[in-house]
């Protein structure tokens, strides 16, 4: 960071100039980049009345944009070495992941389609800059493959997105001469490289950030701005604040983006579609790793400075996930006016650590910041509305379908898919984006041959299409609304070669969706079934049971411990006064009020409700109200009376439990969900399981869209759990092994919930860790909670004495050369 300080007349006076309508030259801007009180609060009205004016002008005015997209990481190898960088793999550790040198046609289609499904309109297609120039496992592929080079490959990947899916391609390919760009154009309604920063010391320097990679030189990216001016592409760019670059650096950056923007202007609209001003975040296993993130007043400052340095008519763009939701508001104040790309399904795989937020939680904070939020298009409105001008007349007709008059997204679509997200089973997959072509086989794309022939690869795609279980596979990976109950019984029942390939699609899935982390949760379980409003006896040793003084005791020996979540369940005793449920919380809230409760089943809820007097809504009223974050999805085994009524008859009815569990959604709450598995339920009574799970998301998230809730509630995991005991442990297919039972139900689990529960946690307090590890390769991605005992009443917790320690967790993803994180339980960074 720059240390150089500035006289506050300095700042006083740059404030002055610009408040007079003064053009913003580098002298000012690093002025105003070093504000800080009333300067600063004097710098975001300035920048955010600039912001205004240019959306009133745009006819806008209160909007702010976002792209509804996937994120598709074509290839993960790159020939920069930057130090702050966690996207990049080098060819041993793409090796060691079971992870191709780039996706495949068909990996690429089964991201796109199912994102389709969910409304996206864009495919971000992001790679590491020209990886065959450095490694021969990249060039040896593209050869395999009849591609001249990456690039090649992104144009034909470009091009089979829009034709099978309907979805516009934003290609972010890195460094591009002036000739590609031109050959880019067609297959890409707009493009994108991120200037980072023009300082040449972060380049030439030995220990700086870009020393050793030849595409960050400052010289060769501006040259790809201009060319990209010339080439007449709406383009995306913008700094990187905190990799070590001095304020000058970036005053100067954002004036060098300015000047090429402008230098390439037509009737007033330069090519330059919108400025990212994106905060650097410290990533493990990173040369920064140990680097402070950009402290917060410097990158709102840098936002500031850039709209006023832009001007009224630019977009600047900044990440929502990359800054916490109180964050928000400074950099509203500070001009910025879009969202950039979220996603409805795949991670942020250059900061995968950092989730992105819900749409519907977008929105309400944008409205709660006095703003709409509206879709947008990959190419922002005015490149779109005056599409002759800066779209190929190829791909005009694939932009303008999906357009309105004012160049943003249709509402006819936006409108439409809304009330779809999150379910891709019950809409027509990817047949119901407005420009798919349902119809048509997920492998043509055309690619060249050795000897310059163009050859259809559906011919020639090996094991996927080389037995018909093979076929059913992609079509669940692709489009998982396509397959009906009896294709799904069938991988459900899949032996052998077929289910080591459906695991292998499974884990793929996960991999370009939910993104590589194994995640855990630190957590303790309390069990309010043995609640006591008094000791029994004066001197009451139970060690099951426990008091209000204890729950205060207990909350603050977990957050000591570095638990940051305790889970409450269990129904209280019929001696007990139902509002008990809430004392617990309240008690858990006062002495640790940053503890996250994640408190009471429907069962538990029905039990305050009905014997509380409350009835269900205003009993989960009360919870939110006493401090209950999170409801556990638990409590059934499988939702099918016939089981239950053999197994379980003393479980909560079914309709009972669907009805709690919707309203707890309704109420706000997330929760989890749950399949117990291996009794006397047949494959089809699974399907059906998992098709009510995605019927309530459906519901629960079309509800909280419909009614305007500030967080719309709904399932954030599906936990499958095997039955234990003299009922469990009953295969589906006689004589299949424990281990492939098990893998099967994951691996299905992650193709079925795709696109509507994101995240597979597998339980390891019933399978032990070797088998966790399997199956966090057959398409899991989270183990759950630590489940801390605590040494306060240790044993008043269900599963005492099954604690997994986080370096064992942690161990075990580095086993499979995969990322451990920490989470929350809405599967937040935990800090």
């Amino acid at each position: 960071m720059d240390s150089t300080r500035i006289d506050p007349a300095h700042i006083d006076a740059a404030l002055d100039r610009t408040a007079s309508g003064g053009r913003v030259e580098v002298d000012d801007a690093e002025a105003l980049l070093h504000a800080r009180g009333a300067q600063l609060e004097q710098l975001l009205g300035l920048a955010s009345a600039l912001r205004d004016a240019g959306l009133a002008a745009s006819g806008r005015a209160g909007v702010i944009t976002y792209s509804r997209k996937v994120f598709i990481p074509l290839t993960t190898l790159c020939r920069d070495r930057c130090h702050y960088c966690i996207f990049v793999d080098t060819p041993g550790q793409l090796l060691k992941l079971h992870k191709p040198v780039y996706m495949t046609p068909e990996q690429v289609l089964s991201v796109a389609r199912q994102g389709a499904a969910l409304g996206c309109k864009e495919a971000l297609l992001t790679l590491g800059d020209r990886p065959e120039e450095r490694w021969p496992a990249a060039r040896q592929w593209l050869d395999d493959h009849g591609y001249a080079s990456t690039l090649d490959y992104v144009a034909a990947m470009a091009r089979l997105v829009t034709a099978e899916t309907g979805l516009l391609a934003h290609a972010n390919p890195g460094v591009m001469s002036y000739d590609e760009l031109v050959a880019m154009r067609p297959v890409a309604p707009s493009m994108g490289m991120m200037l980072e920063t023009s300082s040449r010391r972060l380049f030439e320097e030995p220990g700086q950030v870009h020393y050793g990679s030849p595409d960050k030189d400052p010289a060769v990216r501006l040259r790809v701005i201009e060319d990209a001016g010339r080439a007449r592409v709406p383009f995306t760019t913008g700094i990187l604040v905190g990799i070590g670059e001095t304020v000058r650096d970036r005053a100067e950056s954002l004036v060098a983006i300015r000047a090429a923007h402008e230098r390439h202007a037509s009737a007033g609209l330069g090519h330059v579609q919108e400025v990212i001003v994106q905060n650097f975040r410290a990533k493990d296993h990173t040369a920064m790793r140990g680097a402070a993130d950009a402290e917060t007043l410097e990158y709102v400052a840098a936002v500031a400075v850039a709209r006023l340095v832009m001007g009224p008519d630019m977009r600047i763009q900044v990440p929502p996930n990359l800054s916490d939701v109180t964050e928000l508001d400074l950099l509203v104040r500070a001009g910025a006016d879009d969202w950039g790309g979220v996603s409805p399904l795949t991670a942020d795989h250059v900061n995968p650590e950092r989730p992105w937020p819900h749409l519907d939680d977008l929105a309400a904070r944008t409205a709660d910041l006095g703003f709409e939020l509206r879709e947008r298009l990959t190419a922002q409105p005015p490149y779109v509305v005056d599409a002759e001008e800066w779209i190929d007349a190829g791909l005009r007709p694939a932009v303008l379908r999906l357009a309105g008059v004012d160049g943003l997204a249709a509402r006819r679509f936006t409108e439409s898919t809304r009330n779809s997200t999150d379910d891709p089973s019950t809409s027509s997959g990817a047949g119901s984006h407005p420009n798919s072509n349902a119809n048509r086989s997920p492998s043509l794309s055309r690619r060249r041959t050795h000897d310059g022939q163009v050859e259809d690869p559906s011919t020639s795609l090996g094991v996927v299409n080389a037995r018909p279980v093979g076929q059913l596979i992609e079509r669940a990976a692709a489009s998982p609304a396509s397959l009906d109950d009896d294709e799904w019984v069938r991988l459900l029942e899949a032996t052998g070669d077929d289910l080591d390939l459906l695991t292998a699609t499974a884990d793929d899935v996960r991999r370009y969706t939910i993104g590589e982390a194994v995640t855990l949760v630190v957590n303790r379980n309390l069990t309010s079934s043995g609640f006591r409003s008094t000791p029994s006896t004066e001197d009451d040793t139970d060690p099951q049971t426990f008091t209000l003084y204890d729950v205060a005791a207990i909350a603050v020996d977990a957050a000591d411990l570095g638990a940051t979540e305790l889970c409450v369940q269990g129904r209280l005793p019929a001696s007990e006064d139902p509002s008990a449920y809430l004392e617990i919380v309240r008690t858990a809230k006062r002495a640790v009020p940053s503890l996250h409760l994640h408190a009471y089943r429907p069962q538990d809820v029905w039990d305050l409700a009905d014997r509380g007097g409350y009835g269900l809504e205003a009993a989960l009223s009360a919870m939110k109200d006493a401090g209950v974050d999170t409801v556990p999805g638990t409590g059934v085994k499988i939702l099918s009376e016939r089981v239950r009524a053999l197994v379980a008859p003393g479980d909560l009815e079914i309709d009972r439990w669907i009805e709690g569990i919707t309203a707890a959604h309704r109420a706000g709450f997330h929760s989890t969900s749950v399949l117990f598995y291996g009794h006397v339920e047949t494959a089809r009574e699974r399907i059906a399981h998992l098709r009510e799970l995605i019927r309530i998301q459906r519901a629960s998230t079309s509800s909280a869209t419909g009614g305007g809730s500030a967080t719309g509630g709904g399932f954030t995991e599906f936990v499958p759990i095997p039955l234990p005991g003299p009922q469990g442990g009953i295969p589906l297919v006689p004589g299949r092994a424990d281990v492939d039972e098990h893998r099967a139900v994951v691996a299905v689990s992650r193709l079925m919930l795709s696109g509507s529960i994101p995240h597979i946690q597998i339980p390891w307090t019933r399978l032990g860790l070797p088998t966790a590890g399997v199956l966090l390769q057959s398409g899991g991605d989270d183990l759950g909670g630590v489940l801390l005992d605590g040494r306060v009443k240790p044993a008043a917790g269900i599963e005492q004495g099954l604690e997994l320690p986080v370096a064992d967790a942690a161990a075990l993803a580095a086993r499979m050369f995969r990322p451990f994180r920490l989470r929350t339980t809405d599967y937040q960074v935990a800090t």
